[in-house]
């Protein structure tokens, strides 16, 4: 949920099963909650169309489906049910974690079976209150988890979310990586690009994982065209590859606002990458970071970004490690680095020298390394490590 004070978005708590299903469980209960958000910022938006008035009988649902499904009622799961439906949670619609483990000590239970789960998704579908959902213990097959994936019906999520940020004037950030997505067709980057075209409040964009290709590129990049507001455009693990980059290029060279890209593990190759540091080189001066990491590029394509580099003095930060590094790209990327160019802090190698030659060491920077989660030794807020929220010029708009 998006929070006052410049606080990135919030992710609500998962499904405990699978880390893969829980991450578009959150993006359901986000769509209806941006959805309620905006209503409340947005006077002309009527709340009664986003969300029921009134918290729903979730214990009564309950026992409707149970009989329309012509399932027996699971004692476990209603004694849970009623304790939600007296929750201050509820009534002030902050959102509530259904505890339904099978592990429960406190309180008779009935483990959850296919059938029951099958029952509360039914039920669980029309709620925005319930934010959170443990599973963990239960009797649950891999036919439970066909019931776990309809429910939770990425792309239908995506759209809802795409849907509620077109006209939101609060969210900043927000992070819909690894969707469960069940079909090729790119309609979710679609309904994103077109929320892109009238969004003009948010700041950072996580795509990562979205199965992102030519046609997706190329929406995504004609809305950049008329986007003033976005500095963080993150399209990590997707199948872009050197052609789809011809679109990144253009809109590099007509965007201005656009400060950070990620493109890590993609296959973008020396004709994406020679693509990209001709705009950076002749056209773009606000651009500041760039990640090409694991992209399959060579000395070709390395060395022109480094080229670039020299001409764009606000290019600042470039990851490259997992490409294909010979001769010239150690040198080349050794003389930024010695020159002060290249900052050590701003990349993701590190020059040394053996018998005469130079070579390039990975060493543990990136755009967001420790994005999620801290170190369990050393040091926590290591911005090395997470350049991404080093970028004042992003950051002043959180």
């Amino acid at each position: 949920m998006p929070q006052q004070g410049g606080q990135r978005v919030a992710f609500v708590k998962s499904v405990g099963l699978e880390e893969a299903s829980s991450s578009v469980l959150n993006l359901k209960v986000l769509s209806s909650v941006f959805s309620y958000a905006d209503c409340k910022a947005d006077k002309s938006l009527p709340i009664k169309s986003t969300v029921m008035s009134v918290p729903p009988d979730l214990h009564q649902q309950y026992l409707q489906a149970c009989q329309n499904l012509s399932q027996p009622e699971n004692p476990f799961i209603a004694r849970v049910l009623q304790e939600a439906d007296k929750s201050d949670n509820m009534k002030w619609t902050k959102g509530i974690t259904l505890k339904i483990a099978g592990n429960n000590h406190l309180v008779p239970v009935q483990r959850v079976t296919d059938e029951d789960l099958q029952v509360l998704a039914f039920v669980l579908r029309s709620s925005i209150f319930v934010t959170g959902l443990d599973l963990r213990y239960n009797v649950l097959t891999d036919v439970g988890a066909k019931h776990m994936a309809t429910f939770l019906q990425g792309t239908q999520c995506l759209i809802a979310i795409a849907t509620a940020l077109t006209q939101n004037k609060s969210v900043k950030a927000i992070n819909l990586n690894r969707p469960l997505l069940y079909s090729q067709e790119e309609e979710t980057t679609v309904h994103v690009a077109s929320m892109l075209k009238n969004n003009s409040s948010l700041v950072e964009l996580h795509l990562c994982k979205h199965e992102i290709k030519s046609f997706g590129v190329e929406r995504l990049c004609e809305a950049l065209y008329e986007n003033c507001s976005l500095r963080y455009l993150d399209l990590s693990c997707n199948r872009i590859t050197r052609d789809d980059v011809k679109f990144l290029g253009e809109l590099l060279k007509r965007n201005q606002t656009l400060e950070i890209l990620d493109l890590n593990s993609n296959r973008i190759e020396d004709d994406g990458a020679v693509y990209l540091s001709e705009a950076l080189a002749l056209y773009n001066r606000t651009f500041q970071v760039l990640s090409v990491v694991s992209n399959n590029i060579s000395g070709k394509g390395l060395v022109a970004l480094s080229q670039a580099m020299k001409t764009n003095m606000e290019l600042s930060y470039i990851y490259i490690w997992g490409n294909k590094f010979d001769d010239a790209t150690c040198m080349a990327f050794s003389e930024l680095i010695q020159t002060g160019r290249l900052k050590p802090a701003c990349t993701d190698v590190e020059p040394y020298e053996v018998d005469g030659y130079v070579y390039l060491a990975e060493l543990s920077h990136g755009l967001k390394k420790h994005y999620y989660w801290t170190p369990s030794c050393g040091e926590v807020t290591n911005k090395a490590a997470n350049a991404s929220l080093a970028v004042g010029a992003v950051l002043e708009y959180l």
